[in-house]
């Protein structure tokens, strides 16, 4: 499942930032931010207009992204309780 595909309020774990290409700066920027496989990762906020951007928590930080960013990232989301 991708990042941008997650439901509101929901947590997942990352699996994989997917590049376009070699050095792809997005992609790379992503990681440097922390999407790296295994890190816990949950949508906080959509906005209002297309719901984008997209308000992703991970640890203690909040990012917000758009959707095209998030959908490069794929995730596993984490079972209902």
């Amino acid at each position: 499942m991708l990042l941008s595909e997650l439901a509101m309020g929901a947590s997942a774990t990352v699996l994989d930032v997917n590049d376009n290409g070699t050095n792809d700066r997005i992609a790379q920027r992503l990681r440097d931010l922390g999407f790296v496989a295994g890190e816990p990762v949950r949508l906080v906020a959509r906005g209002p207009l297309g719901a984008d951007p997209l308000l992703v928590q991970i640890g203690y930080t909040r990012f917000a992204l758009r959707r095209a960013e998030a959908a490069r990232v794929t995730v596993a989301p984490e079972a209902a309780p």
